[in-house]
């Protein structure tokens, strides 16, 4: 089979592997489509914290189920979604249900390899059946999984002010599922295209250009402040500037992965009695949540593609992404 290998930053190679064995307990797939993650561009400017080259990138993925165990619930030529977090189940983390703080969590594509090949293997309790959804639709389930989650820590309700910062992949997603929750939606960006896509690609509502004076302009709209916050741009200076567009006994919640410091007014933060709250990939049942959603009609995630790579070519295609500062979502077709 065809597997295409990132060696280093930007230099991938294709090479012939064999044909993966299944184990008892998994189950061998074909895959059909593999989105292009933050991780993965970062991966290959090599700038992925926790990342060892070579490795085989590609988590977001939609495959096609070929073989099973004979006492298996997935049958050959079912479609389904791979949740790429491997936990232990036995951490403090796992027996309360958080899977997703694994203590020992793995990522497929990151700390072992992904998806970038025609055919794998992988353990049945990782795949969600997804045959009501499209190639395209179940391949963008894992990163809408990620925005469920961050709309979920942050608890957000029909008719709360709720703004979203950040408006790529993550932000969309969780502006998607904030809007389905029934929120008044504010989005922010600091590009005017991304800006303009939100409101009118993907229809989300109403979004602004964020200028120096964001708090100003966020009270224009919220003169009270925002009962919910999503900061999903990873950058410091946005991450600061959050508070300041808080009301009282408003929630702020970080998406966006940054790996230095973040400084608070303390003062105001207690003035305020703020609530702040993580948000780390997604459990189990968040992938079930989006797959109903998509499957009736609470989010429509397509427009969310902008590109589309044949699997054949992606050693020459994928550096190139990283000199598109304006793509939203790269799907890789099989």
């Amino acid at each position: 089979m065809l597997s295409v290998q990132l060696n280093e930053p930007k230099q991938f190679s294709q090479m012939q592997q064999p044909m993966p064995k299944r184990q008892q307990g998994e189950v061998l797939v074909k895959v059909l489509a593999c989105g292009v993650c933050g991780s993965d561009l970062h991966a290959m400017a090599g700038k992925q914290p926790f990342f060892n080259f070579p490795r085989r990138l590609g988590h977001e993925l939609c495959v096609e189920v070929l073989s099973a165990d004979e006492q298996s619930s997935f049958n050959p030529d079912e479609r389904c979604v791979v949740e790429p977090y491997f936990f232990c189940r036995q951490c403090t983390a796992c027996r309360a249900g958080k899977t997703n703080c694994c203590t020992r969590l793995q990522v497929l594509g990151i700390h072992f390899d992904g998806g970038h090949c025609q055919f794998m293997t992988l353990p049945e309790q990782y795949l969600h059946k997804a045959a009501q959804l499209s190639v395209e639709q179940a391949a963008l389930v894992e990163p809408l999984a990620i925005g469920l989650h961050a709309v979920n820590r942050g608890n957000i309700q029909a008719g709360e002010k709720v703004i979203v910062i950040g408006l790529g992949t993550i932000g969309l997603a969780a502006a998607l599922f904030a809007k389905a929750a029934g929120a008044n939606l504010l989005l922010v960006d600091v590009s005017e295209k991304r800006v303009a896509f939100a409101e009118q690609q993907m229809r989300l509502g109403q979004a602004i250009v964020a200028k120096d004076q964001l708090a100003k302009q966020v009270a224009e709209i919220f003169p009270q402040g925002a009962d919910k916050v999503i900061d999903a741009t990873g950058n410091a200076q946005s991450m600061n500037a959050a508070f300041e567009l808080l009301g009282f006994s408003a929630t702020l919640v970080y998406v966006g992965l940054h790996s230095g410091d973040v400084r608070l007014d303390i003062g105001k933060f207690i003035q305020k009695d703020i609530t702040l709250a993580a948000s780390r990939a997604a459990l189990s049942s968040e992938f079930k949540q989006v797959i109903q959603a998509i499957t009736d009609g609470q989010i429509d995630p397509l427009a969310m593609i902008t590109k589309k790579l044949d699997f054949y070519q992606i050693d020459q295609s994928l550096p190139k992404l990283l000199e598109d500062p304006e793509l939203i979502k790269a799907l890789i077709e099989y």
